[in-house]
């Protein structure tokens, strides 16, 4: 388990953070990108009321390995009284923080209350925080949204209950829950709200390389920044984006597609069925095509495949050719967006 200063540590070594997305950040996924140079990971969300019903999926959403730490377990859902039994679940498990997605903007989950839902109600907001701030020992952190809507931003509101009632950060994605994933993300607001915050504030939010990564970074006064979508097309995106920061040489941009399919084929052996291993590595491989000449002949192509044999030989067919190209501008592109709060 970690504490704060640990959590303070990690961030300002390497504050680039692997963004919580639902059906992509597994167990798998989040040792894939620790490889990769990822600084702090957390889970995809994880449902209270299925920890309740002690549903084996849902424990299974929260494995992970050691080499993960230091991780965060992120849990939603509309109950209190769940929401804080679900915290001590993570804490017992050794998570170093848990978080609480108040971000999710899908309409099964805010109808509840639950997910961006809550932005509507902040007085229950705060008494959230306190009762499950009061059932671990572990730092709480939290994910939300600029607010509901563009006449209801609220963030700035959210942050100073959340440091009255003793968050350790917040998380901010620069969309309200109306935008979903439409428009772009507004980090002119999240930097004001950064301006006036008590306590650590990340931004997230359409960055898709790494000097964007820093600019964001650097421009915003965040102590960090969350990358998701930006990660599923180039997955040296934390390398790049920590070296850069650091100043150290960026990597080469002749990169050596082959040994990033053999790590993530590695960690999926490791964690996954072979049934999904197939369904993971034709997805990763979709992704990390875009922005590349012939994408799309060669989705169509990997999505052809029978078997990780076949997927390797059109993978290694397609990108050995691109070891000179740069990846364009793909932001907006329909199988990229959504996955996350």
């Amino acid at each position: 388990m970690a504490s704060m200063d640990v959590l303070a540590q990690a961030l300002k070594e390497n504050p680039f953070v692997l963004a919580p997305m639902a059906g992509i950040t597994d167990c798998a996924f989040r040792s894939f990108m620790k490889e990769l140079g990822v600084s702090v990971v957390v889970t995809e969300l994880v449902s209270a009321t299925g920890l309740q019903y002690e549903s084996q999926k849902t424990r299974d959403l929260m494995r992970f390995t050691p080499e993960q730490h230091p991780i965060g377990i992120q849990i939603f859902g509309e109950d209190i009284e769940a929401l804080a039994l679900a915290a001590k679940n993570a804490e017992k498990l050794g998570a170093d923080f848990v978080d609480l997605n108040f971000g999710c903007p899908v309409p099964k989950v805010v109808k509840k209350g639950a997910g961006a839902g809550i932005l509507k109600d902040l007085d229950r907001l705060a008494v959230t925080l306190r009762d499950v701030k009061k059932a671990i020992q572990i730092p709480l952190t939290i994910k939300i949204r600029t607010g509901w809507d563009e006449g209801t931003r609220n963030a700035h509101e959210v942050v100073k209950i959340a440091y009255n009632e003793g968050v350790h950060w917040v998380a901010i994605h620069g969309r309200t829950r109306a935008q979903g994933y439409s428009g772009l993300s507004d980090w002119d607001y999240i930097t004001d709200v950064k301006s006036k915050a008590q306590l650590p504030i990340l931004g997230n939010g359409d960055i898709q390389n790494a000097v964007e990564a820093n600019e964001r970074l650097k421009s915003s006064g965040c102590d960090g920044v969350l990358i998701g979508r930006g990660c599923l097309k180039n997955p040296w995106i934390f390398e790049e984006s920590r070296r850069l920061y650091k100043r150290e040489s960026v990597l080469d941009t002749n990169k050596n597609f082959k040994f990033l399919f053999e790590r993530l084929n590695h960690h999926l052996q490791l964690h996954c069925q072979e049934r999904v291993i197939l369904i993971q590595l034709k997805k990763f491989a979709s992704w990390f095509s875009s922005g590349y000449p012939g994408a799309s002949q060669f989705r169509h192509q990997l999505f052809s495949a029978k078997n990780t044999e076949d997927i390797y030989k059109v993978v290694e067919g397609y990108f050995e050719q691109l070891k000179h190209y740069q990846q364009a501008d793909t932001r907006g592109e329909a199988f990229l967006m959504g996955g996350h709060g």
